[in-house]
């Protein structure tokens, strides 16, 4: 009947151009809107919004009431009139907490003494968390290497525009795959993976832009030297500098030890000879100065003699 009455339209019914654009969980207002030149009865209106691709019923309106008798369960207690603006031609549907599956094209069909119906398209936006970066693997690189860096971003719809750039702002969007897993709402986690060669200091951005919103939300990365291994032919190369360097120090320490003791032991030795030989010089240099004493007594005449053995007894007694 509905689509005989599309047929025969002959009022003019207004909805907007452009998408609806309804945020998750939010109202949203599907306006639409009829004008009479003559005034008419409430009695009189009919209004029907029905999901244009597969016919279901939305919301009712016939003799003055709400006919939700045929409403789909989906829009059970979530659908209203304007009913203080129903005379004023104002047929618009106020649909509550909109969901992911309320995505699609609406049509309203207005009779008063014409029939008239139109099309919009409802679509459903939800902002995405703040991109993750992380990079796999995380140690143990070397310059050179492939790593992946994934890009994640949840709760959002629809699904993203996503753009990698390095750090000199050149794009890397070629060389990403991505991916988009929905939850039981319908809201999607974002995943995109860039494969990249791996450079020492270079900084890696992640940007989300959600496409109905034009909300955009932005991650980077950073790889530095602290996250840089060396290579193992490196390692191993410093590790046995480390080690030669070693032993070289400690042959270098035996050395001096060595020729330190040999010194002290050849300074010992020339301090024993010197003192062996001042000690003969002493005994010689006595034993001359004895002989020489006796050879001044001999040569003195025996009167001399005696008189001397006078003295010296004299200096003892008086001493």
């Amino acid at each position: 009947l509905l689509s005989i009455l599309d047929y025969l339209a002959l009022m003019e019914v207004h909805v907007p151009e452009q998408p609806v654009v309804a945020l998750h969980g939010r109202d949203a207002t599907l306006n639409c809107s009829f004008s009479l030149a003559t005034p008419f009865n409430l009695s009189d209106l009919t209004i029907f919004w029905q999901l244009t691709d597969t016919k279901r019923s939305v919301h009712g309106y016939r003799e003055g009431h709400d006919q939700l008798a045929d409403q789909a369960e989906s829009f059970a207690n979530r659908t209203s009139l304007f009913p203080a603006q129903l005379g004023l031609g104002n047929t618009s549907l106020l649909l509550r907490r909109v969901v992911v599956a309320d995505e699609g094209s609406y049509t309203c069909f207005v009779r008063v003494q014409d029939y008239g119906s139109a099309a919009l398209l409802l679509q459903v936006a939800a902002p995405y968390s703040k991109p993750i970066v992380t990079l796999e693997p995380e140690s143990n690189l070397r310059p050179g290497d492939e790593v992946a860096l994934t890009c994640v971003a949840y709760g959002g719809y629809p699904q993203a525009d996503v753009v990698w750039q390095d750090g000199g702002g050149r794009n890397l969007t070629d060389n990403i795959t991505n991916s988009v897993v929905a939850n039981e709402e319908g809201l999607f986690t974002m995943t995109s993976v860039l494969t990249v060669v791996l450079e020492p200091n270079s900084t890696y951005s992640c940007r989300l832009i959600n496409p109905l919103l034009g909300e955009e939300s932005y991650a980077s990365v950073t790889i530095t030297g602290q996250n840089i291994a060396f290579p193992p032919v490196a390692l191993w190369v410093t590790v046995g500098l480390a080690v030669c360097l070693l032993v070289l120090l400690i042959a270098l320490a035996a050395v001096c030890r060595r020729k330190i003791k040999e010194s002290c032991e050849e300074a010992r030795r020339e301090g024993m000879e010197w003192n062996s030989e001042e000690r003969v010089n002493s005994s010689m240099e006595h034993m001359k100065s004895n002989e020489m004493e006796r050879e001044k007594y001999n040569a003195v005449p025996p009167t001399g003699k005696r008189l001397l053995g006078l003295w010296g007894l004299f200096l003892q007694w008086s001493g």
